[in-house]
């Protein structure tokens, strides 16, 4: 007997994996938004092993890593939005009234994942985007206490996240999702008097769409490629502005920084600021040269005389001060000699050398936060949360941005505005409607909505049998 080819064999498992008999109405559209969101989600998973082989530097800056990062923003986008959409059908036609509750619930945690994964995708970027975004997405972390377990400025922990544990859970949800439809079926009308037919499953038709939306990603990702701006160094604010990052050392070493002084819901940087941006880098920078040790100068004085010359230093750097280690003022001296080992980048690397667990970058992205320059540079990309940056990206329009993060950006408008604890109540109030969302089905009368609204019978028309 001849063996019938692989894949005609392939084909038969994967037939056999697919509904066969579905009601008329499962070949239209609406019913292909579940499987065209599956589509996103493994073009997601191709480039992203890509990314991940080749890695940062190929993905920001040769031609073919740059479209994979476009080819992976637009799986992003095309993902997230077939969710919503097939969230939305399932909502109006009633499709998680009993037996179907758990179906429902497992869509909207891997909604949260989604969501969550492509967050956490934004700040692996590498550009300033991603710089901006850690520290906004810091706030809300640690303002609704998860910053407990998710330090959203530690690279390395993020990546981890990111490219392994939520891609393995959504996996998960989906297989666990699908098997929970192809033991259901398709999800029948609620109301009895709606009559459909029973029809052959279209799985060309299917797969045509999915081809479809696949050559439109691909498409999109040269068109409209993913932007690319600088990330911000210390050095580049050393060699532009000496006197500003003499200015934040200061700052620092007296505890008054945004960093030292930072109150949220928690307080995730609970280290020196002192030691860890001023007397550990100094007694590195000692080590490499010779000459007057200013910082031991200025521990040896009573803690007035310390004030006064921490204010006289914060006073001369403010205006514009140039940077001057023989200064007589041991403060100046300190904050000056740093500032100079900034500009050759030293500075930076001595910050990444104190930190014991991997690429944890929260020492040099919250240094960053205390000069100032971050904010002031989306403000100038119309970047931040008051011109809803998040829902563009930094050079206009296409791609677009995290336009799922809109609800956070009118909460913060309108409800919080004046709410000083804006992020920690935002994301409260974000976590019940995530909550609500997933216990919709259990809610006595709220479940009942989509049958008031009505809008189910656009969904089966022309497909109900006559």
């Amino acid at each position: 007997m001849t063996p019938k080819p692989k894949s005609t064999s392939l084909l038969k498992v994967l037939n056999n994996l697919m509904l066969q008999k579905v009601p008329a109405y499962a070949n239209k559209i609406y019913y292909s938004l579940g499987f065209l969101s599956m589509t996103s989600f493994f073009i997601l998973l191709l480039s992203g092993l890509v990314l991940v082989l080749f890695g940062p530097a190929w993905w920001l800056t040769s031609p073919s890593g740059i479209y994979f990062r476009s080819v992976h923003l637009w799986a992003t986008q095309a993902f997230i939005l077939f969710i919503f959409l097939h969230l939305l059908i399932i909502f109006l036609t009633s499709g998680y009234k009993p037996p179907r509750r758990l179906t429902w619930v497992i869509g909207a945690f891997m909604l949260f994942f989604v969501l969550m994964e492509a967050e956490f995708g934004y700040g692996l970027r590498g550009d300033f985007s991603s710089q901006w975004r850690v520290l906004q997405a810091s706030d809300l972390y640690n303002g609704s206490g998860l910053g407990r377990l998710v330090n959203n400025l530690n690279y390395g922990q993020i990546y981890g996240i990111h490219i392994i544990f939520i891609p393995l859970g959504i996996l998960v949800l989906l297989f666990l999702h699908y098997l929970l439809v192809k033991i259901l079926g398709i999800a029948k009308p609620h109301k009895p008097e709606v009559k459909y037919r029973v029809v052959q499953a279209n799985h060309k038709v299917l797969f045509l769409r999915g081809a479809i939306l696949a050559t439109v990603i691909i498409i999109l990702a040269k068109i409209f490629p993913s932007p690319f701006i600088l990330p911000t160094t210390i050095a580049d604010i050393a060699k532009s502005d000496s006197s500003l990052v003499a200015a934040t050392l200061v700052k620092e070493l007296a505890h008054t920084s945004d960093t030292a002084t930072y109150s949220d819901n928690i307080d995730p940087y609970t280290y020196d600021t002192a030691q860890v941006y001023v007397i550990q880098p100094y007694q590195q920078l000692l080590q490499a040269q010779t000459f007057a040790d200013s910082l031991a100068m200025f521990n040896i004085q009573d803690k007035i005389t310390q004030q006064t010359e921490l204010q006289s230093a914060a006073d001369y750097f403010s205006n514009n001060g140039q940077t001057n280690p023989q200064d007589q003022n041991p403060a100046i001296a300190v904050a000056s000699s740093l500032a100079n080992m900034a500009k050759g980048g030293l500075y930076e690397a001595a910050l990444q050398k104190e930190v014991s667990q991997g690429d944890n970058r929260t020492f040099i992205t919250r240094f960053l936060a205390d000069t100032g320059i971050m904010d002031a540079k989306a403000q100038d990309l119309k970047m931040t949360t008051d011109q809803y940056g998040m829902l563009r990206e930094e050079k206009g329009v296409l791609p677009p941005g995290a336009w799922w993060l809109a609800p956070l950006g009118v909460l913060d408008h309108t409800i919080l505005a004046n709410d000083p604890n804006q992020d920690r109540d935002g994301a409260e109030i974000l976590g019940l409607m995530v909550l609500l969302l997933i216990a919709f089905p259990y809610i006595p009368y709220l479940s009942r909505l989509p049958e008031k609204i009505g809008l189910d019978k656009f969904i089966w028309k022309e497909a109900i049998k006559k």
